[in-house]
């Protein structure tokens, strides 16, 4: 598995891809495959505001269900509605076409104190489930 360098990363395996003031976010790869067949997405409706730390849906599997959370504050501005239909879109490709929720940031800054890719793998080295 490939982790992306263009993001930030969460101990809690949700990466975070800044474009301008708007903050692309979905889980990583390493969490769907932990999840394995993902069967349901709970996504948020567009314009719910978030706090840092705010829960934005979960994503459940044959394996488990999982809540997926935010790392920084702001207001949702599209969901990726095809997770509805398809939410096996996460298995097959979680860094791209699975990702879950665009937000605008209320301020980018926390997301600095994220993890890089290079720390994210080493993080799920250590840290298997």
């Amino acid at each position: 598995m490939t982790v992306p360098t263009d993001r930030r990363y969460a101990e809690t395996h949700e990466w975070f891809l800044i474009d301008g003031d708007v903050v692309t976010m979905g889980i990583t790869q390493y969490a769907a495959d932990e999840l394995t067949d993902i069967t349901y997405v709970e996504l948020p409706e567009v314009g719910t505001r978030l706090g840092m730390g705010d829960t934005i849906g979960e994503v459940e599997s044959v394996k488990a269900t999982s809540e997926v959370f935010s790392a920084i504050a702001g207001s949702i501005v599209e969901v990726n509605a095809a997770l509805i239909d398809h939410p096996e879109m996460i298995n097959d490709d979680a860094f791209e076409d699975g990702w879950i929720v665009k937000i605008k940031a209320d301020s980018k800054d926390p997301l600095s104190s994220l993890i890089t890719a290079a720390e994210y793998e080493s993080h799920i080295a250590n840290n298997p489930s």
